[in-house]
């Protein structure tokens, strides 16, 4: 046979389209026979009139007759819910045991008492020594006020040459230490029915994320908790509060985009009356503390609240961010000449190596530190307990 005037390209196509050909008529025999396969028994399942058999443990890809059709004649009906109902609040799951504070305190402890052993016991015991206690104190955010107070005592006693063990200086300073951070507090009263608990701070303190926690610390012990979306400036604020209030079991009371917060929290308050709840939590509005038209506001949502419900607040609470440092103490005073602040909640205290904040807010402020946070979950929210806390800070 002579090739000599055969075309190679319609050779070539010659060839792709008996093999495309070949592939496709496999492939349609092969659907075929899948549909002649599966086709009758699902059109029969669909129209209710064939049931799998009763040896069959695997019926239907592994659904059994009662998920396709429902309870058959001759069976009793489920007790159990639908699983296409809307689920409620879970239980509440046993809770972890809490994060010990001398953990949550690690990057304060092991950068604060090194260099304070390096200082007391590596070098003379003389009136130098305050003069590099003061700058450790300082730079731990203690502030400049309270060092001078917690070194008033070692400067005298080490300029007489009174002290003469390194062990006496560091008993002697974590002594003064438990003296400022001891407050003589009242656990706040959840009996009174609703506590109404106003919650401030500036933005990205975790202002939100505390009250999320403290709610579901609180659906945990038993008791109903209304929270109110007083941040209406921030939308982000109330769909936050919103996913821990679903978290918690915790109603959510919330306004249209921009709405009065005063107007937001009064109705939070109301509702909690009508459901007869233990708690209400109220968000606030937290753009810059400079802001006077953000203190005006305060004072307004502080006002309307006592309208709600006579005696509300009865806790105002100011989130604050450890690890700002000195600049959370500013913050505060900011706040605390806009409303009655009565208690500290720290975030973020297991991110910072400035524990010494602790101090600087217990003596600057003159307020308590109520709660403290020290890690992501909603059992590292604790309270705070100032022996516990100058426990940690000075272990070894």
């Amino acid at each position: 046979m002579d090739l000599s005037n055969v075309d190679p390209g319609g050779l070539v196509l010659g060839v792709l389209t008996l093999l495309f050909t070949v592939l496709a008529g496999l492939a349609v025999r092969k659907m075929a026979r899948g549909e002649m396969h599966a086709g009758p028994q699902r059109d029969a399942l669909e129209s209710g009139d064939l049931e799998p058999d009763a040896d069959d443990d695997e019926s239907v890809a592994g659904e059994d007759a009662t998920a396709l059709d429902g309870p058959r004649d001759d069976e009793e009906p489920d007790d159990e819910e639908p699983d296409d109902e809307e689920p409620g609040p879970a239980a509440p799951a046993d809770a972890p045991p809490p994060k010990p504070l001398r953990e949550g305190l690690s990057k304060t402890r092991t950068g604060f008492m090194a260099r304070l052993n390096d200082l007391i016991f590596k070098r003379s015991l003389d009136e130098d020594l305050v003069d590099e206690l003061e700058a450790l104190l300082v730079t731990s955010d203690v502030g400049i006020r309270t060092t001078e107070r917690l070194l008033q005592d070692l400067r005298t006693a080490l300029t007489s040459k009174e002290i003469t063990d390194p062990t006496v200086v560091r008993d002697r300073l974590r002594a003064q230490v438990a003296q400022i951070v001891h407050r003589d507090v009242q656990p706040i009263d959840w009996s009174r029915g609703p506590t109404v608990v106003m919650v401030i701070g500036v933005n990205g303190v975790g202002k939100t994320t505390t009250i999320g926690k403290l709610a579901a610390r609180l659906t945990a012990e038993g008791k109903r908790v209304v929270l109110g979306a007083g941040d209406t400036f921030r939308a982000a604020a109330v769909e936050q509060l919103e996913i821990w209030g679903q978290r918690a079991g915790a109603r959510v009371v919330k306004g249209p985009p921009e709405a009065d917060p005063a107007s937001v929290v009064f109705d939070a308050i109301q509702q909690a009356q009508r459901d007869k709840a233990d708690v209400v939590l109220c968000d606030t509005a937290g753009r810059l503390h400079t802001a006077v038209n953000l203190m005006e506001e305060l004072k307004k949502v502080r006002r309307v609240m006592n309208k709600a419900m006579e005696g509300a607040p009865h806790e105002v609470m100011m989130v604050l961010d450890a690890t700002t440092g000195q600049n959370a103490i500013n913050q505060a005073e900011q706040f605390k000449s806009a409303v009655d602040v009565t208690s500290i909640a720290l975030t973020k205290l297991d991110g910072t190596a400035k524990g010494g904040v602790v101090v600087a807010i217990c003596d600057s402020l003159g307020l308590p530190v109520r709660y403290v946070g020290i890690g992501e979950a909603v059992e590292d929210l604790r309270d705070f307990s100032p022996s516990e806390f100058v426990e940690a800070l000075f272990a070894e």
